[in-house]
């Protein structure tokens, strides 16, 4: 998310670098995923590399890659015929900017802005849609929107602009979900974006500003928050060995008998 500051007439170009993992305070809640021994249980391989798995890989993938191209689109449009961004940014407390809500996660600084957000959003974008397809609905919505929201009402006078803040919510979702699903896919996917963008994990706090550090921290936050609520949903089935089906049998139990029931033999 890039912002560009509004007065005297000026409006300069601020530019946000948001493509990495999100700073989260994990809550009590989950407090437990670090304290205790953490076990990754694998994913039953009949579930994560079914045809309909694929073929849910391939489709999120192409959501993702339609959404990039479209910001790309408006971008280049935006370039070829000279247009101002700043009209589709959000201005906090401001009539106007209450369009920005909507459209500036689809509006960019520059071509440089646009493009240090395009891979994660990518990467993240599939990363969400595959790993968690029953939460999608409500997360994505809400990534998108709240932020500009709370951005409007708690944001600095300036004009925010980028995709940044869903990278940022996805980021944090996909991350504190994996680790309270206990999900080697989503967890691996989270370290990788952190791994290669981690050079931005001070993005939630006002260190620059030139950076929207305030749709950093609101969509981390809304991120992690629906990770919590939506705990429940899209957990993958796991491997159960057939020790693990086998009930324990006392001494002179008949080991095929039905739990709980002995052997009558001497």
């Amino acid at each position: 998310m890039a912002i560009r500051a509004r007065g005297a007439e000026r409006v300069t170009p601020l530019l946000n670098s948001a493509t990495a993992a999100p700073i989260i305070h994990i809550p009590a809640l989950v407090a437990s995923t670090f304290v205790a021994p953490v076990h990754l249980p694998t994913p039953d391989p009949g579930f994560t590399t079914s045809p309909d798995a694929r073929a849910n890989f391939r489709l999120a993938a192409t959501l993702a890659l339609v959404f990039v191209g479209l910001v790309w689109l408006l971008q280049i449009t935006n370039w070829a015929l000279g247009l101002d961004a700043s009209p589709f940014g959000v201005r906090p407390r401001t009539l106007g900017g209450l369009a920005g809500i909507l459209f500036a996660p689809l509006t960019h600084a520059g071509f440089e802005h646009l493009l240090a957000n395009t891979l994660p959003l990518a990467l993240l974008g599939t990363a969400m849609l595959h790993l968690y397809p029953g939460a999608s609905p409500v997360v994505l919505p809400w990534v998108y929107l709240a932020p500009g929201l709370a951005v409007w009402l708690l944001g600095r006078d300036a004009i925010h602009l980028g995709a940044s803040g869903l990278i940022y919510g996805f980021t944090a979702y996909v991350f504190i979900g994996g680790l309270l699903r206990r999900d080697r896919r989503a967890i691996a996917a989270s370290l990788a974006v952190a791994f290669l963008y981690g050079g931005t994990i001070w993005g939630v706090m006002p260190l620059k500003q030139t950076d929207s550090w305030e749709t950093h921290l609101a969509a981390a936050i809304v991120g992690a928050v629906l990770a919590i609520l939506l705990r429940h949903r899209d957990v993958p089935p796991k491997v159960v060995y057939s020790w693990e089906r086998e009930p324990d049998t006392e001494p002179g139990a008949d080991p095929d008998a039905p739990a709980g029931v002995r052997s009558s033999e001497p």
